[in-house]
């Protein structure tokens, strides 16, 4: 199974669709935004939420969201990444609700090779979460640094560290 590409792979205008989606649970809500400490009552409270807001019900805290498109993202892009050099552009277009599934893909905007080093390249890429009902939920951009085949090929190949089993 691949993980991640190598520059020379990235063809711009390519769509990765990442699988599989996740379902969002109360549970997984609720221990990011304690261990990120956002106690915001919106994602912790299910009365605040009900009687005070718009929503009527908890919303997901969108850094989760946000992060579990980017994990979701590593195995087509980012997987043999050297640096993530920035997210250039973050948007939470709507809510995410307990009980949704995010789905997620990735459309390749640009590549440009390393102007100081010839074993690598910069790649520009947006991506974007929906809902199971297609709803768009997130959409971010970012550059990634990612190696070309020789780098990878220089420092082990597909699974660079992989100890062998000692029988």
């Amino acid at each position: 199974m691949q993980f991640g590409r190598y520059y020379e792979e990235f063809e711009v205008g390519a769509v990765y669709k990442h699988w599989p989606g996740k379902t969002v649970t109360e549970y997984d809500d609720h221990l990011f935004c304690l261990l990120t400490m956002n106690h915001h009552p919106l994602h912790l409270d299910a009365h605040y939420a009900e009687t005070t807001t718009d929503f009527g019900k908890n919303v997901v805290v969108g850094n989760y969201v946000y992060s579990l498109l980017l994990g979701m993202s590593v195995p087509d892009v980012s997987g043999k990444a050297i640096a993530n050099l920035e997210v250039e552009s973050l948007r939470h277009v709507k809510p995410t609700f307990h009980g949704d599934t995010i789905y997620g893909e990735t459309e390749v905007l640009d590549k440009t090779p390393s102007k100081s080093k010839d074993d690598r390249g910069v790649v520009h890429v947006e991506t974007r979460g929906y809902k199971q009902d297609g709803t768009v939920v997130c959409i971010f951009r970012r550059k990634v640094m990612v190696p070309k085949r020789s780098y990878g090929e220089a420092r082990g190949g597909e699974q660079p560290g992989r100890p062998e089993p000692k029988v």
